[in-house]
């Protein structure tokens, strides 16, 4: 995966899968009963190094990404962050009132100890031939969390930049520094690339688009190469559209991820020429299995074919994934 990430064409492409450590496997299901919330789970690195691995041991994976959740920085700023059972992520919003103090982004690597732990464990467990991935959410995605309060539609938030310009870029702001500082401990503690999650890029005007994803990621990528990272960074658009050759070009990731309603041949001609690029298999089909997993798979396949690609999903595995049919992708990719 490193040497595509340098530009490297391989055949057959590396393989991971997005959320690959997650609710599909019945080992994972088994040591999240263990803890007694989702951050718990998060911050406890006996259990995190165990179901980071647990993928790895099933299937023949080209990397390992750690487990941990997006929302850890602002809970490392010190926003309450909790899970609702069956609901999702929850924080105190920041839509009503003056924008009250963010934390310091400077404390978030104190906070956030027990994940660079989990890391250093999992490099030292890991195949040196496998990558490590560590990651962070985008600015403007985690943005979205802490002003609404939870996931859902963007609208509010989206209002929210309109009408309170200063205190939309005041969070991102602090978002940048804060992701910067807990992606390069992550560098640190092991982890060989990184990932930027902007799961949220979807349904923002070109002028919008440019202050919450663009400027901001622009700033997270030169922030991290001051602090002296030198590890490819994947940037994962989701939702970009038309947009995702300005985000390929202007950001300075290393790489693009596609996603699932991105022609790779659009993602092609957008990215600057070379730039590896990761995805986009739907996830639905890892759901159906047989013949309709095995016809996208080598389509996904021969679209990328003259690029340095990554094969991956074009979003996360579903809870509702049989194990067996992601044995049967990873196997037709490596023909075992």
């Amino acid at each position: 995966m490193l040497r595509v990430l340098a530009g490297e064409r391989v055949d057959p492409p590396p393989v991971w899968i997005m959320r690959q450590a997650g609710r599909y496997l019945p080992e994972y299901r088994a040591v999240r009963s263990k803890a007694k919330d989702f951050m718990h789970f998060c911050y406890t690195p006996d259990l995190a190094v165990e179901v980071t691995l647990q993928p790895l041991r099933r299937f023949d994976l080209d990397a390992a990404i750690i487990f941990s959740d997006i929302l850890v920085v602002p809970d490392g700023l010190g926003r309450k962050v909790w899970f609702v059972e069956g609901e999702g992520p929850r924080l105190e919003p920041l839509l009503d009132g003056p924008l009250p103090a963010l934390g310091d982004p400077g404390k978030v690597v104190g906070a956030l100890g027990p994940v660079y732990e989990a890391i250093a464990r999992v490099r030292a467990e890991l195949d040196p031939k496998i990558t490590l991935i560590g990651f962070a959410g985008g600015p403007w995605t985690v943005a979205t969390y802490m002003i609404q309060g939870e996931g859902g539609d963007k609208d509010r938030c989206r209002r929210f930049a309109y009408q309170r310009p200063a205190d939309m870029h005041a969070i991102l702001e602090v978002l940048v520094e804060a992701a910067a500082q807990h992606l390069a401990a992550q560098i640190q503690a092991g982890a060989n690339c990184l990932q930027i999650f902007e799961s949220w890029s979807e349904g923002l005007p070109e002028p919008l688009f440019e202050q919450a994803i663009l400027k901001p990621t622009q700033a997270l990528v030169t922030r991290l190469r001051a602090l002296g990272v030198t590890a490819p960074i994947i940037g994962f658009p989701r939702g970009a559209g038309a947009l995702i050759g300005r985000y390929a070009r202007e950001t300075g990731v290393t790489a693009l991820g596609v996603d699932t309603q991105t022609p790779a041949h659009f993602a092609r001609r957008e990215a600057p020429a070379g730039m590896p690029l990761q995805g986009n298999l739907d996830p639905q089909l890892l759901i159906c299995g047989g013949e309709a997993l095995a016809q996208e798979t080598r389509r996904v396949v021969e679209d990328f074919r003259g690029s340095p690609h990554i094969f991956n999903l074009g979003h996360g595995i579903t809870p509702q994934t049989p194990p067996e049919n992601v044995a049967a992708l990873v196997t037709a990719l490596k023909g075992g």
